[in-house]
């Protein structure tokens, strides 16, 4: 059964603010609208991590502008948005990770509680803008380890700073929404995204399964695991993006329910699998003896099962992942590969997302 994929018809030509450009999931969205033919403005911190998708793929090269700056920042954020004129805004720009969010919260609330509030602020009066997505996670919802999945409707709420500071967003969100975007005279959308667990080529960020496997296992060196039991809903990142364009194109051209103001991307339950599986797909893929082990550690506290109810984006979109975990893992542990054998990454970057396409459209 075939899906859709994102418009090009609608992308060609529309400009396009994004932050968070520089980052690993920014970065793909950044090179699919590029191939779709929008014009892409990008903001964001230097690349996080070096290597990163952004330098081995050389969008600085590719899209139309891209501005180095910190979303904490109110002022140079509302003049690189003001620039770009944009007709979408996607805002990825985060901190992202759960880990770091519990030993330094402040900087985490900073970025992502009030980096939202600075991007939605900037962007409010702006002409010619047609919906603004807020990119936030599944982790927003107030985790009760019950056995069946979130759905949008579901309370939010917090057990560690990342989940509050995504939370925060979705808050921060709904009140510029209500206060400002919904008064214009022609009212402008406002969505948020909560994408599961985001697998793929080109993530280098520290304490992730996926690049911490690339680094062990290219150093002979074992993967350590810190909860092989904990269930998440994986994903490849070339899923999540699709989704997350589907949303911003059909919320835009008005063809989707106004009351929808949030979206989960995320597997079905068949997919929503243990870490060790996870790993053990790695683990096959890689090959050359790699190998994993299992050291505890409870200094932050993590949920233990986590799954998301993807129906609205199966009912409105037609959305469904089409690469699953054992797909998922093949494809990314083939990007890496192809990187440390020295392959022109962005060449290869652009035919995976033809790959997904073509797997779509199948």
């Amino acid at each position: 059964m075939s899906h859709p994929v994102p418009d090009a018809s609608f992308w060609r030509g529309r400009r396009v603010f994004l932050t968070g450009h520089t980052g690993f999931v920014g970065g793909w969205t950044a090179l699919w609208l590029k191939q779709l033919g929008a014009e892409v403005y990008g903001f964001a911190l230097p690349p996080p991590t070096d290597p990163s998708f952004f330098a081995a793929t050389r969008l600085a090269e590719r899209i139309a502008g891209s501005t180095i700056g910190d979303i904490r920042e109110r002022e140079p954020l509302a003049k690189a948005a003001a620039a770009a004129k944009p007709s979408i805004v996607l805002h990825l720009a985060a901190q992202p990770l759960v880990r770091a969010a519990f030993h330094d919260p402040v900087a985490t609330f900073a970025t992502n509680v009030m980096g939202t509030a600075h991007l939605l602020d900037a962007v409010r009066d702006l002409q010619g803008l047609s919906t603004a997505v807020v990119f936030t996670t599944d982790k927003v919802y107030r985790n009760l380890n019950w056995p069946w999945p979130y759905r949008e409707g579901d309370a939010l709420g917090a057990d560690e700073p990342y989940s509050g500071s995504k939370s925060g967003a979705e808050l921060v969100t709904e009140a510029f929404r209500n206060s400002y975007f919904a008064r214009h005279e022609t009212p402008v959308p406002v969505v948020t995204v909560r994408a599961g667990n985001i697998i793929g080529g080109g993530d280098w960020a520290e304490d992730r399964i996926v690049p911490d496997a690339v680094r062990a296992f290219a150093a002979k060196q074992p993967l350590i695991i810190r909860n092989p039991k904990a269930v998440r809903p994986w994903q490849h990142v070339l899923d999540a993006v699709r989704g997350l364009l589907l949303i911003a194109e059909r919320t835009a051209a008005k063809k989707l329910p106004a009351e929808i103001q949030s979206w989960n991307l995320g597997p079905g339950d068949a997919e929503t699998t243990p870490v060790s599986d996870l790993v053990e797909h790695l683990v096959r893929d890689w090959g050359e003896g790699a190998r994993w082990e299992h050291r505890g550690d409870n200094a932050v506290k993590e949920a233990h099962f986590l799954t998301l109810d993807s129906h609205q984006a199966a009912r409105h979109l037609g959305w469904k992942p089409v690469w699953h975990v054992a797909g998922a893992v093949r494809h990314s542990v083939a990007w890496y590969r192809g990187f440390l054998a020295g392959d022109d990454m962005a060449k290869a970057s652009l035919a995976e997302i033809d790959r997904h396409i073509a797997d779509v459209a199948s």
